[in-house]
């Protein structure tokens, strides 16, 4: 895999004057127009080395964003990681105990497990549930194109193309690991009128990640009717293109190991190509054209290590 060093442009905003918030929940603010609509949510900080979600909250509070209708939720999610970010060892705060966003079924949030992160979620999951409409943000191990992982409902893609960047969504049934919050009960149910989408802005802590953080709010507050559409950028990409994962490449083994420095979004073109071992198996591709989505450096076993795509028509 790419050993890769990519340098910190991002500092951690201070989002301590943000803790009392006004929900009872630290570090979470709803703002009510007052007038009939949905509950919206724009999360951040899932995980604590993702700053430009926090950077793109921030910006909504100094702007002084107010939602027209219904009501506007701005949470940053695991400010205990975050708390613990060191620009010296920048991918060492992703969680302190356990992954986040791999928590958010009911058997785990009502089951016996304990952790900082499930504390957190479980202490979360009242407003969760009051929500109408979720932003996720996030950003990525590596400098590739920004990703709307809008999971595999036509509803998640339909409200994609509303948003109208980035330019590339995905459509993916997320990881074997634990189910994330944007695919927690009514959000990933095609039936229910509950909607999310999660946005990786780009990698972890390159400028252009805050910016396309918070590009990609405007742009999403906008499209469900939560702000007027003036505050939010005019340019969208001139085409998105949709890519449906077919699979997602568990990691079974303490030796899997890439063939190449994959960075994601390579389109392999010949089915049956070797892109990796799993200790002595092979992981090869299912088809032609595949493309590589999201490539990871953390093959630990239990995890993602890639997921496998086909481009739609």
């Amino acid at each position: 895999m790419s050993g890769e060093i990519y340098s910190v442009e991002l500092s951690p905003p201070d989002i301590r004057r943000f803790r009392a918030g006004n929900t009872g929940i630290p570090y979470v603010t709803t703002l009510d127009s007052g007038q009939p609509g949905p509950h919206v949510m724009v999360n951040a900080l899932t995980h604590g080395n993702e700053l430009c979600g926090a950077i793109a909250l921030v910006t909504l509070f100094e702007r002084g964003i107010r939602p027209i209708r219904g009501k506007l939720t701005l949470s940053f999610a695991n400010v205990a990681a975050f708390e613990t970010f060191d620009p010296a060892q920048p991918s060492a705060s992703r969680f302190v105990d356990e992954d986040f966003n791999r928590v958010w079924d009911d058997a785990t949030l009502d089951g016996p497990r304990d952790s900082v992160e499930l504390r957190r979620a479980r202490e979360l999951r009242p407003l969760v549930d009051a929500v109408d409409l979720l932003l996720d943000i996030h950003s990525m191990q590596h400098s590739t194109l920004p990703l709307m992982m809008a999971g595999m409902t036509r509803k998640a893609t339909a409200l994609a193309r509303r948003v109208a960047v980035p330019e590339v969504i995905v459509r993916d049934a997320g990881h074997a690991a634990g189910r994330r919050m944007r695919d927690y009960r009514g959000f990933a149910d095609e039936h229910s009128p509950k909607n999310a989408l999660l946005v990786e802005c780009g990698q972890h802590w390159e400028a252009r990640s805050a910016e396309v953080a918070v590009e990609t709010t405007l742009r999403f507050l906008a499209a469900v009717g939560a702000i007027d559409p003036g505050l939010a950028p005019a340019d969208a990409v001139p085409s998105q293109r949709v890519i449906e994962v077919t699979e997602a490449v568990t990691v079974a083994t303490e030796r899997f190991r890439f063939l190449a420095p994959y960075r994601g979004l390579e389109v392999i073109p010949k089915a049956g190509t070797v892109i990796a071992y799993d200790g002595e198996a092979p992981v090869v591709t299912p088809y032609d054209d595949c493309v590589l989505i999201m490539p990871s450096r953390r093959l630990v076993p239990g995890q993602t290590a890639v997921r496998l795509g086909r481009l739609q028509a």
